[in-house]
């Protein structure tokens, strides 16, 4: 069974039976549900919902259900076709929609599909609202129109032209800065719909050479799409040619941003929303956030600026809410999510190159230089496989037992601070797993505290 209910949406591997994958019965299910509680707000806002996708191999079925089950519901649909996840979040506002529906798995591998559901402000559903809508679809009550009273269906296929405006227009992009520098970019964007947007944007910020790696938007992933090292050598290995300044990798929704320098070694995901908070702060100061498993080094280059760095739960409807209430200038999380409030509420890729390139080109520095003014900081990033019937409380429990003389943070699964390091243990919402991520001076050092808390899980579940 693949299927994942969640505040984050509803996740699941293509084909199966209903009630186990995200098949077409289900999907109906989900999103009758979603637009069983838009109901509650569209007298305020248009009757419109949009709908965009990646370039899986699945978008196009997806769609086609998605936007059949929103026109029997009675919701006009604007279909924007292959967009990024921030385009279509762009696209809800700048539409005055009622909610918008991101047919995306995010970084899960080919077989998978996912459905995110926005809000009337283009950003995720608070939790309440989304448990509210896998009860709905668990429970199947839905309330179709009748003919007279069917939605009415659009296409508008223009919105990156406006998203990249809109990226072009905020005040610390500076298009003339990133074309005096004369930059080399090459890209990543894993056969996807940032094959589509960034070389667009790149041209548009006046970069003067981009070379693309997988920019066809087939769907058909030319290697596992999360942006990380493992997955990323073809990158590296055309950057170590000495041919281009920096590189820019996405996920096949783009709304997580990693950098290769120009020798070829890793940015390092965590440093890409460092780099942007660096920059910003300097122009802009203000309060920080992001969440629990991100680094350490986005705390201190905020109070190196005498600000006030606030970490949140894991998800970024949770970061967003942390930003909200602490007035957060900038903010996201260290899997190279950057949200910065002045575009919008959303982690975005396109946000993220653009002050980078602004910031490299104020700086008149190569890429690892600008890495290397940041304090160092080693993240090792391990998960355990769940089976069936696995007590995830019990586990938790017994690691905050096992180190309660440390500070122990329980907002969202585990997390012990120790002097210069921690680990943080936590159940995905998008994959059956708990995910155990430990940051230290070293990888070694940070590999060897979370193999240390994973051992303490297997020693239960071998008991048991």
């Amino acid at each position: 069974m693949t299927l994942i209910k969640s505040i984050s949406g509803f996740r699941g591997t293509i084909g199966g039976k209903p009630g186990d994958t995200l098949n077409p019965l289900d999907i109906v299910k989900s999103v009758s549900a979603y637009a069983t509680l838009r109901h509650r707000v569209e007298k305020s806002y248009t009757r419109k919902i949009i709908v965009g996708r990646d370039a899986r191999i699945s978008g196009e079925m997806v769609s086609h259900v998605v936007c059949g089950t929103l026109l029997g519901m009675g919701f006009d649909v604007l279909n924007i076709g292959l967009a990024s996840t921030p385009t279509t979040e762009l696209a809800v506002t700048m539409e005055k929609a009622c909610g918008g529906i991101i047919i995306t798995a995010s970084h899960n591998p080919r077989q998978w599909n996912a459905l995110k559901f926005l809000n009337e402000k283009g950003e995720f559903l608070p939790p309440e609202e989304a448990s509210e809508v896998v009860r709905l679809a668990n429970k199947g009550d839905f309330d179709y129109a009748d003919v007279d009273h069917l939605g009415n269906y659009t296409k508008n296929f223009y919105y990156d032209q406006r998203h990249i405006d809109l990226v072009k227009n905020l005040a610390l992009v500076d298009v003339e800065a990133i074309r005096a520098a004369n930059f080399r970019v090459a890209i990543d964007t894993v056969n996807s719909v940032g094959g589509v947007i960034l070389p667009k944007l790149l041209g548009q910020l006046g970069v003067s050479k981009v070379t693309g790696l997988y920019t066809d938007p087939t769907g058909d992933f030319s290697h596992n799409p999360e942006p990380l090292e493992q997955n990323l050598t073809a990158l590296m290995d055309l950057m170590r040619k000495g041919e281009h300044d920096i590189a820019f990798a996405v996920d096949p929704d783009v709304d997580r941003l990693a950098i290769v320098c120009e020798d070829g070694r890793m940015y390092g995901e965590e440093y890409t929303l460092v780099t942007c908070a660096d920059y910003v702060l300097q122009h802009t100061p203000g309060n920080t956030v992001s969440n629990l498993s991100s680094t350490r080094a986005l705390r201190d280059v905020t109070e190196k600026y005498g600000c006030s760095y606030t970490p949140s739960a894991v998800g970024e409807v949770n970061v967003v809410t942390k930003m909200k209430e602490t007035g957060a200038v900038i903010g996201g999380e260290g899997n190279g999510g950057v949200i910065y409030p002045q575009a919008h509420y959303g982690r975005d890729a396109l946000v993220g190159i653009a002050l980078i390139l602004t910031y490299l080109a104020k700086k008149k520095m190569k890429a690892s230089e600008l890495r290397a003014t940041y304090p160092p900081y080693f993240i090792a990033k391990n998960r355990i496989d769940l089976t069936p019937g696995t007590d995830i409380f019990a586990i938790l429990q017994k690691v905050k037992e096992v180190y309660k003389n440390e500070h122990v943070t329980d907002i969202d699964g585990v997390k012990i601070d120790f002097a210069d390091k921690w680990v943080h243990l936590r159940k995905s919402n998008t994959e059956p797993i708990i995910r155990v991520y430990s940051e230290a001076h070293t990888m070694e050092e940070a590999d060897a505290l979370g193999k240390q808390i994973m051992d303490i899980v297997y020693s239960m579940t071998t008991s048991n």
